[in-house]
């Protein structure tokens, strides 16, 4: 088997892989980037076809490369991946995309070793976890779901309203993405939100600038994971498409999570069972690091951390964390500011444990 060596490897290469790798840069490592997708685009092309970010342009930018088009101007889905596409050619970084990493293991010298699933694997002295949390959806245990004969999938696989047509569709979730699915299927379709709490709508524009001007302006943008988690206690919604006047006018309605599956549908709060013909679950993801579960760097799949560098394992970094160091951190405006916090503690890591591996 091949084996090559760098300074540094950065698994993923989405936003906050790019954003590791000009840090990298920025330093005077060398890099590779290993994607597991054909293009350097993560997991954007994936998400369903309606899907428009909720900052604008001007605040969806990454270092280098200013986002096209009107400042005020919303993203779509394919506009994103195609702005990641030119990022990564701007960039010339080592892209190897359809490698995905399998194992990360400590080498006798003390350094990484990866091992891919095309072959060849890589020995560096650093490691970055960018590979995002699209690949690893999470749905909650529901009783009964196992007995459900509708239809059952998680929002990672919802595309769009057709084939949805004239039913009784349930999403699950209070978030921006179930809110957003809901409101476009209502078109075509009867929808109710399932959620634990009621949701906490916050109106995309006030006093004519858009929430992220004033998320900006505010500082709420650079605010420690810590305060956020005493600040933001509900899920919060951007209301940028009239979602609070649909949902009040009764376009789609929004009742308390149901309590099991029963094989023609669910059982609600209140004991009524109802036949459903689908349930989307916009439930949420959980971080995508199955790689690094034989190197002990996780605890129930979860990365222990403090703001991006492992408390386990010197020399493994993560970008694209939520709320990793703060409330822009895995965002397009923010990653790149975690990947140079990262890379810069780091460095100095990496570039002593690179010499041992070079040297043999």
């Amino acid at each position: 088997m091949n084996e090559h060596t760098t300074d540094v490897v950065i698994i993923g290469g989405g936003q906050s892989g790019l954003s590791a790798a000009r840090a990298a840069q920025s330093h005077g490592l060398a890099a590779v980037v290993l994607e597991a997708g054909p293009e350097p685009a993560g997991s954007w092309p994936h998400y369903y076809d309606s899907l428009r970010l909720f900052s604008p342009a001007e605040h969806s930018t990454m270092p280098g490369l200013p986002f096209p088009g009107p400042a005020d101007h919303y993203p779509s889905r394919d506009e994103v991946a195609a702005y990641l596409r030119d990022y990564a050619a701007e960039l010339e970084a080592d892209i190897r995309c359809n490698t995905t990493v399998t194992d990360v293991t400590i080498t006798a010298s003390g350094g990484f070793r990866v091992t891919t699933s095309d072959g060849p694997a890589w020995e560096a002295g650093g490691i970055i976890a960018a590979s995002g949390s699209f690949g690893n959806p999470f749905t909650p245990r529901i009783p009964g779901a196992d007995t459900f004969t509708g239809r059952s999938l998680h929002s990672a696989r919802y595309r769009e309203p057709a084939g949805f047509e004239g039913q009784r569709v349930v999403v699950v979730g209070a978030g921006n993405s179930a809110v957003q699915i809901g409101y476009e299927l209502a078109e075509v379709a009867t929808v109710t939100l399932a959620t634990r709490n009621p949701i906490a709508f916050v109106p995309q524009r006030r006093d004519g600038q858009d929430l992220h001007y004033w998320l900006h302006e505010t500082g709420f943008d650079k605010l420690p994971a810590q305060w956020l988690a005493r600040l933001v206690t509900n899920t919060l919604v951007v209301d940028s498409g009239g979602y609070r006047a649909a949902l009040e006018a009764g376009r789609f309605d929004r009742r308390p999570m149901f309590t099991a599956f029963h094989p023609e549908g669910v059982v609600w709060d209140d004991g009524t069972a109802e036949p459903v013909d689908a349930v989307i679950f916009a439930t949420g993801f959980r971080p995508n690091l199955r790689y690094l579960e034989s190197l002990g760097a996780l605890v129930d799949g979860l990365p222990q951390h403090e703001g991006g560098l492992s408390t386990t394992h010197p020399g493994l970094g993560y970008v694209g964390l939520e709320f990793q160091r703060r409330f822009e951190s895995n965002t397009l405006r923010g990653a790149c500011h975690d990947a140079e916090y990262v890379m810069q503690a780091l460095t100095p890591h990496i570039r002593s444990a690179a010499a041992t591996v070079l040297a043999g």
